[in-house]
């Protein structure tokens, strides 16, 4: 295992970091979620990401994690509780933040980011729109000045309001989800350039785009998945002949993709188990991309530089589609 320098943290972090989404007791059996952390560990693994909004993966994690020696970095959010909500409540976020570190079973959190700061309907995080201040920002401050925190950082979806948030220079790194894959780099057009200016950290966040570059969906894309648009269907029959004549797993593609740029500090695998923990670490020990092959994926991504408008926000391969974003 490689490891990059996670931006002006300094922290040293692995170039495959683990996700905490499915390591809950939802998303995979508790023993099973225990195994994996190990493993990830054992394999070189140090960064750990979960949150709040993850079922309770911030509590399997703080048990699949107690009494482990080897030093890694630990990323959790702000968003989500208590519930009701209140982005504005300043007791009821530190109330959170005390929250997590009782589940986490740690006394200080590494990285606290901000969930979905970019989505004003999701989270109404900022009473200061224009220069994005508000309750959390002071409550941020005041957890790094009384060194609960170590460093702050913010975890979107969207390019182009992420973007605007990192240029306030207030947050050490930026956990950007869903914009920077085989076929979606909305990241690389403003976030990741805005993200080097600032020095800090970038992590990309669902790199299998939530299980739509998990594998190739070959009879969906060739005779069904409605919800596609004609240039879409045919940059995943491109990419699909791509992957075949690599003779290489579209997931070790996606995941060798993310790493073959040095800008990028760790890139987040959704493992549920020991075998998807191996399978992506020999994924990403094979190295990066040669460059023809990123010449060519990147010619494949130029043919949908952006998002259909009607595409839903996770393609729904094998699940019922009811119109845009509506898939179950």
């Amino acid at each position: 295992m490689k490891y990059r320098t996670l931006g002006r943290t300094g922290l040293k972090v692995s170039e495959l970091g683990m996700g905490g989404l499915f390591i809950s007791s939802f998303g995979a059996e508790r023993d099973n979620a225990r195994r994996a952390v190990r493993r990830a560990l054992e394999l070189g693994i140090n960064y750990v990401d979960t949150a709040p909004g993850y079922h309770d993966s911030e509590e399997v994690l703080g048990w699949a994690l107690e009494g482990v020696e080897q030093p890694y970095v630990l990323s959790t959010k702000l968003g989500g509780r208590p519930k009701p909500f209140d982005p504005q409540d300043k007791d009821g976020l530190r109330h959170s933040v005390g929250e997590s570190l009782r589940l986490l079973r740690r006394d200080t959190i590494d990285l606290l980011l901000i969930h979905e700061p970019d989505r004003p309907g999701q989270y109404d995080w900022f009473t200061d729109w224009e220069n994005f201040h508000g309750p959390v920002t002071e409550v941020l401050a005041e957890l790094k000045s009384e060194g609960i925190v170590r460093f702050t950082g913010l975890g979107g979806t969207t390019a182009y309001e992420l973007a605007h948030i990192i240029n306030t220079g207030a947050y050490d790194v930026v956990l950007t989800a869903f914009n920077y894959s085989l076929l979606w780099q909305e990241a690389l057009r403003v976030v990741i350039p805005a993200a080097k200016k600032q020095q800090m950290g970038i992590i990309v966040g669902s790199p299998l785009q939530q299980g739509a570059l998990a594998r190739c969906y070959t009879d969906e894309v060739e005779r069904g998945a409605r919800w596609l648009s004609p240039p879409r269907r045919e940059q995943f029959k491109r990419l699909y002949r791509l992957v075949q004549d690599l003779n290489m797993p579209l997931p070790e593609l996606a995941l060798r993709f993310v790493i073959s740029n040095p800008d990028i500090s760790t890139t987040l695998m959704g493992a549920r188990s020991v075998a998807e923990v191996e399978q992506n670490v020999r994924s990403v020990e094979a190295g990066p991309l040669r460059q023809d092959v990123l010449d060519a994926i990147q010619e494949i991504a130029a043919l949908v530089p952006f998002r259909p408008f009607e595409e839903p926000f996770g393609l729904p391969f094998t699940r019922v589609y009811k119109g845009p974003r509506m898939a179950r």
